[in-house]
């Protein structure tokens, strides 16, 4: 009976530590470890800025990560929403802050959060190159917290 007791606390004990090792603390300084060029998008007629990820960010794509920041709720539609570096105030769309500021999030389970919330969310995060219709991170799966 102790060998079992002692297996189930080993078990226990591994399964949790593995799960803190999967999970990457990340800040903006990570992902500001990015540079911009001018790309052409045929389908809206215009140009956008084309991230070229460094090496340290390009390892982190497909990883469990979790990041802090002000949480972000841009559309009227409640289908978009953002962690960002900075407040809405001086964020990436009104204070001139690079896009590598901000963060795109998609809920594992719809949570509730007002902007300019303070929050920490874990999700994996996923590298966006070339679809103008998201942000260059994108942060799915995301669970979020009161920071």
């Amino acid at each position: 009976m102790r060998i079992k007791h002692f297996i189930i606390v080993i078990s226990i004990f591994l399964v949790s530590s593995q799960s803190m090792i999967c999970q990457e603390k990340i800040t903006w300084d990570h992902l500001a470890k990015v540079t911009f060029t001018e790309k052409y998008f045929p389908a809206w007629d215009t140009y956008f800025l084309y991230p070229h990820y460094k090496e340290s960010v390009k390892q982190l794509e497909g990883k469990k990560i979790t990041i802090s920041g002000y949480f972000l709720d841009v559309d009227p539609e409640g289908k978009l929403f953002l962690i960002s570096k900075n407040p809405m105030a001086s964020c990436f769309f009104c204070g001139g802050a690079g896009p590598e500021t901000a963060m795109e999030v998609q809920f594992k389970k719809m949570q509730k959060f007002k902007t300019d919330d303070v929050v920490t969310f874990t999700g994996i995060l996923k590298l966006n190159p070339d679809d103008p219709e998201h942000f260059n991170y994108i942060l799915t799966e995301a669970v979020g917290r009161f920071k």
